[in-house]
């Protein structure tokens, strides 16, 4: 399986509606050998249940809530497809609950999945880069959500600044990272009230799609985002 091509590894690509699988898609479109990973006990527990996909060159489960995935992870693409150049972290957890409300568990999940473990993925991807300098990529996708959803916006404020300091500390590797929130996406979990609020608060009038969300990661992993780095980027359509 291994090519000339360089390798892209996204997390997240469980299911076809996701944005994790768009990115998964327009990377391979842009000429990178992607390897995925997906948990779908995951899908299965949420309101919209599996809808398993395998996208991209090879694939791999993994539960990122264990400390010890990341590096076998790693393991797994290094062999079987070669070095890693981009890495986009698509996965999350994510189940609605408030200040008042949030389990113990709930919380600690949270940060294991959307924190911890994009921390061991970073770490890991740095410390085994090889590629030529100025060529990494990191790419997490990230939220401004948090009332009503607060383990969830907590862990991902906690994200945005791990990606700042990888931006910092790993520039001198050739490495870039970002973050980029893509607004509300229409990946299914939306009711029709909601849809239509969207809608109407968004000036271009329509629902953010994957496919949106595809087209950011694609600039920032390519060679014309070489020059972007450290920044917390927003890309929904104007959502006021």
């Amino acid at each position: 399986m291994r090519s000339e091509r360089p390798v892209a590894l996204v997390t997240g690509v469980g299911r076809r509606a996701g944005i994790g699988a768009a990115i998964a898609e327009r990377l391979s479109a842009d000429g990178w050998l992607v390897a995925s990973t997906h948990w779908q006990p995951y899908d299965a527990r949420m309101p919209w249940g599996p809808d398993p996909v395998a996208l991209g060159d090879f694939s791999v489960e993994a539960d990122l809530a264990d400390p010890s995935a990341p590096a076998l992870l790693f393991d797994h693409v290094v062999s079987a497809v070669g070095n890693v150049t981009a890495l986009v972290l698509a996965h999350c957890e994510s189940v609605d609950s408030s200040v008042l409300d949030t389990s113990l568990d709930s919380f600690d999940r949270h940060f294991a999945v959307n924190t911890r473990a994009n921390w061991l993925l970073m770490r890991e991807f740095a410390l085994r880069f090889a590629g030529p300098h100025g060529t990494g990529r990191i790419v997490a996708l990230t939220s401004d959500a948090v009332v009503g959803n607060v383990p969830y916006g907590a862990s991902k404020g906690a994200l945005d600044r791990l990606v700042v300091a990888a931006a910092a500390e790993l520039g001198p590797r050739g490495i870039t990272a970002n973050a980029v929130n893509p607004g509300p996406t229409d990946t299914g979990w939306m009711d029709g009230p909601l849809r239509t609020t969207i809608r109407t608060r968004t000036p271009l009038g329509r629902l953010g799609t994957p496919r949106d969300c595809a087209n950011l990661v694609s600039f920032l992993c390519g060679p014309d985002g070489a020059w972007v780095t450290g920044q917390l980027l927003t890309s929904h359509g104007g959502l006021s």
